[in-house]
């Protein structure tokens, strides 16, 4: 492979669009109030900033979709996947790469980082390793035997998704200030939130590949569909935008202007989703894009009012 197809594959690999929409965003709700109401310096604010964001795209953009493409090629859902926004970066399935590579890219990079935060560690910059780590458990957990916590209803996205959005957003107050305000719990909370909300409309186009692969995928959207029946697939991305409701009545209490958009964009993410025809892949996607687009404005405007 030259360097030109190598850097498209790693490209399509890290899908760049999944973690604007998610970790960037959560990263920058926390990070813009620094910049604007506090007086720490912008040298100090931008370093954090960049060490962040290339951490998340080393760990969620890299890592994470080497592991979870690997799995699910080996499961077969990728393989079944209308691939419209979802069913993996298809470098498999294009044959750009093989799984074999993938596994031992995806054994490498663990092991660098999993070193890398133990010498952080004992090197003093705890917080640093401990965010390495949660970003380890959260990669390796979501998609890998044993665990493989994506291939069950609710604990694949509590257990290996949200602490990641979370923590990635907490990251930037965590690490500048001696205890985070309440406004940082809050944006990391509510971005980590709409991420999972959008994730569950990512997995319907998938629900049908998913429940067929081997292990079956039975994510949360596939748990619904075969409890309550295929119309009941939008709802627990409406459950995770009703959170997303209540968290933004919890922000209103206290930031009455950031609340108020919190609560508008939650309730337009609903109408979104009450609106998408869940039998057709491509208007699954269209309203897909429209929830990309609403987490990136919630996470600017939460920002932009503390």
């Amino acid at each position: 492979m030259d360097v030109p197809s190598l850097f498209r594959t790693a490209f399509t690999l890290v899908r760049l669009i999944a973690v604007l929409f998610s970790s960037f965003a959560a990263i920058i709700a926390t990070i813009l109030p620094m910049y604007l109401y506090y007086s720490y310096s912008a040298g100090e604010l931008t370093l954090v900033l960049l060490l962040l964001l290339a951490g998340a795209l080393l760990i969620h953009g890299f890592l994470t979709h080497v592991l979870n493409d690997y799995a699910d090629s080996m499961s077969g859902t990728d393989d079944k996947s209308p691939g419209i926004l979802s069913g993996g970066s298809r470098i498999i399935q294009n044959n750009l790469v093989t799984a074999g590579t993938l596994l031992k890219i995806g054994i490498i990079s663990i092991i660098v980082i999993l070193t890398a935060g133990i010498v952080l560690f004992f090197s003093g910059y705890i917080k640093i390793a401990i965010l390495l780590l949660i970003g380890l458990w959260s990669s390796i957990t979501y998609s890998m035997p044993p665990l493989r916590l994506g291939y069950y209803p609710l604990v694949g996205e509590w257990f290996s998704m949200f602490p990641a959005v979370f923590f990635i957003g907490l990251a930037g107050p965590w690490i500048i200030m001696e205890s985070p305000p309440l406004w940082a719990y809050q944006n990391a909370l509510l971005i980590a939130l709409f991420t999972q909300a959008w994730v569950m409309v990512h997995h319907i186009p998938d629900r049908f590949a998913d429940e067929n692969a081997s292990p079956p995928k039975i994510t949360t959207v596939v748990w619904m569909k075969n409890k309550f029946g295929d119309t009941y697939s939008r709802a627990p991305a409406l459950l995770y935008f009703l959170l997303c409701s209540l968290c933004a009545f919890w922000i209103f209490m206290e930031r009455p202007i950031a609340g108020a958009g919190a609560a508008i964009l939650s309730f337009a993410a609903i109408f979104i989703v009450l609106r998408m025809d869940v039998d057709d892949n491509k208007d699954v996607s269209r309203k897909q894009k429209k929830l990309f687009l609403l987490t990136a404005i919630v996470g600017l405007w939460s920002g932009l009012f503390i």
